[in-house]
């Protein structure tokens, strides 16, 4: 007889299940993936992030680690042209599919026009969080050309006009602690009318 709230727990042989825990974490995938034009094949570990594989396999360090939680977007690319948080993507998940980072959206010595725009308007102070608002910036005006409406869209027939508060909204996934947003606003409103 057992009393209540008493588990019986048969007994287990802790070095074979500790052993059989590190094997799973030495299994390696292969991620082919193209980074900003260059195809790579990589043999990693499932669990690891696509800003970790970005950051400390491939030296691309434009994209910031900064919450390592979805909540700050330094680490924002664009993924198939769309912009996620590269800490909260496995590398896994980016098989077979193009990643742009803040490297890779310069043409030759010719700046991406939303990069022009954040020097033009002075749109950062420290930098750190720099490279995931051009790339949040870049995939919100994409968004935004294809009409898609923001929770402020007035008209969610019409095609979403930039206005601070329609550019706020779409770019608040992204913090800067320096509170540069006074110029970013204007930045990506340049890029917008220029693109």
């Amino acid at each position: 007889m057992v009393a209540a709230g008493v588990a019986i727990v048969a007994p287990t042989d802790a070095g074979n299940a500790s052993e059989s825990l590190s094997k799973r974490f030495e299994t390696l995938a292969t991620v082919h993936i193209e980074i900003n034009g260059v195809d790579h094949q990589l043999e990693l570990q499932p669990r690891v992030t696509l800003l970790d594989t970005l950051r400390e396999r491939l030296n691309l360090t434009g994209t910031k680690k900064g919450c390592n939680r979805g909540e700050c977007g330094a680490c924002t690319v664009l993924l198939d042209g769309r912009r996620v948080n590269a800490c909260l993507v496995l590398a896994v998940a980016a098989d077979g599919r193009k990643v742009t980072t803040i490297e890779g959206l310069a043409n030759g010595p010719h700046l991406h026009p939303v990069q022009q725009a954040f020097i033009d308007h002075d749109a950062f102070q420290c930098g750190y969080c720099t490279p995931g608002q051009v790339c949040s910036a870049v995939g919100m005006l994409r968004e935004a050309g294809r009409g898609w409406p923001s929770h402020v869209t007035a008209d969610l027939a019409a095609d979403p006009e930039l206005t601070e508060a329609e550019i706020a909204e779409r770019m608040s996934g992204n913090l800067c602690r320096c509170g540069a947003y006074v110029n970013i606003v204007p930045a990506v409103r340049s890029a917008g009318a220029a693109s």
